[in-house]
């Protein structure tokens, strides 16, 4: 069977194929490939979003973000790679600096490797980050209240975030679902995205530290453009090509130790 004779279904069996070995798909190369019109492609991958088998981007589509279930299950997953990130970002903290962590697994590793004695404040909406910070006496801990998501592991809503904009932090760890050069953060969840952007959109620096399985993906809410990041955290085996995409966007990138 020629590439233009096949069915909508095997085409985005292809297309699947190619998203998964290469992080990504361009529309008009697909349609180059499997010698068919570029409005061909874009339907395709219309109903492969519809379908939550992608997600689109302009000009093509990335592969989704990874849902790893709640933040309980979630904090018992890959804890030795999230410690090196966690090192990897503390040594972006500077003395006196007020620092933002929201909800998020990584984020609870940043809060246990944050330095001692420089005069930190630390602000969160996540109990499990709030008892931490509450054990240390060098820190000072502001807590963001109201109900609290579960299976996020956050207060949210619009108190939260009515709470969290009045704080000016210097730097704001965002809890990612979803990180591209091209698509930037984005979250899994609607309330928690605008938690997110109301966070970011009131503080002066903003950092993504990012484990392998989130680079080169994309959720369904936006959060912060990539070129919006001060700086990206990823492992020591990054994907290159994101790394390099985020630098040419003046994003600094910093590796964690093997």
């Amino acid at each position: 069977m020629s590439a233009e004779e096949l069915l909508p279904q095997q085409r985005h069996r292809l297309i699947l194929d190619r998203l998964l070995a290469q992080g990504r798909v361009i529309a008009v190369d697909l349609a180059r490939e499997l010698e068919v019109s570029h409005d061909t492609i874009r339907r395709d991958l219309r109903e492969m979003a519809a379908a939550g088998q992608c997600r689109r981007v302009y000009g093509g589509a990335l592969p989704l973000a990874p849902d790893n279930g709640p933040i309980a299950l979630r904090q018992t997953q890959a804890p030795a790679r999230k410690a090196a990130l966690a090192r990897a970002a503390a040594g972006l903290v500077e003395r006196g600096q007020v620092l933002f962590l929201d909800a998020g697994s990584t984020n609870t590793a940043i809060a246990q490797a944050l330095p001692r004695g420089y005069g930190l404040t630390v602000v969160t909406n996540a109990p499990a980050i709030a008892a931490l910070i509450a054990q240390r006496e060098d820190l000072e801990l502001i807590v963001i209240g109201g109900r609290v998501d579960p299976r996020i592991g956050a207060s949210l809503g619009s108190g939260a975030i009515r709470d969290a904009e009045a704080i000016r932090s210097d730097l704001y760890f965002v809890g990612v679902c979803g990180a591209d050069a091209e698509a930037g953060v984005s979250a899994l969840g609607y309330e928690d995205a605008q938690f997110k952007l109301a966070v970011a959109a009131a503080s002066r620096a903003v950092v993504a530290v990012v484990t392998d399985e989130k680079l080169g993906t994309a959720a369904p809410y936006a959060v912060v453009a990539a070129d919006g990041l001060h700086a990206l955290v990823i492992e020591h085996g990054g994907d290159a090509a994101q790394a390099k995409a985020f630098a040419r966007l003046g994003v600094r990138v910093v590796r964690a130790d093997a």
